[in-house]
């Protein structure tokens, strides 16, 4: 009876490890790295961007509130603070370009790595203006070091540059 018993139960767990293998797979299948990729740069693009075009009135037209922002609003939250922006109308013409070049780049797959290094620092800048949003400036942080760390996958620009520079070398 016992070794009835220890085959069902060995049967039985060799039976779901096989259905977690295979639920595993079709997950793998799901999410490619190429696209998990995709989806974390343009995750982390739309907010920047979408913060971005806001500062903007025009071409190298700066809004007067994203100055306003900068001098009245935004302070720095450092130990013995808060500070206000040293600078504010250069914070705010770095900060506007930033979040409007590096969401493009990103999106393109273009110096993906540089571009997510400077939505990091960004960030980091985010936060300590804004302390209470750690949550969602955790989650900034998180794709992009996944950027940093894996790059941008198949689906960009860096990729083909990198293929047109693998081909040539092999000439």
């Amino acid at each position: 009876m016992m070794a009835v018993e220890l085959r069902t139960t060995a049967g039985s767990s060799s039976r779901l490890a096989f259905l977690i293998d295979k639920a595993n797979r079709a997950i793998r299948t799901i999410a490619q790295p190429s696209l998990v990729q995709l989806v974390a740069r343009l995750a982390l693009a739309v907010p920047f961007w979408r913060s971005g075009v806001l500062k903007w009135d025009g071409f190298l037209q700066l809004s007067d509130t994203a100055v306003t922002l900068f001098t009245d609003e935004f302070m720095l939250h450092l130990p013995g603070g808060p500070y206000p922006f040293p600078a504010p109308q250069v914070f705010a013409f770095l900060s506007g370009s930033a979040e409007i070049i590096l969401p493009i780049l990103l999106v393109l797959g273009l110096a993906s790595r540089f571009a997510a290094l400077g939505l990091l620092l960004m960030t980091v800048v985010v936060q300590l203006t804004v302390p209470d949003g750690w949550p969602i400036h955790l989650t900034w942080a998180a794709m992009a070091l996944a950027i940093m760390a894996w790059g941008p996958g198949r689906f960009s620009l860096d990729w083909l540059v990198g293929q047109a520079g693998r081909r040539r070398t092999n000439l």
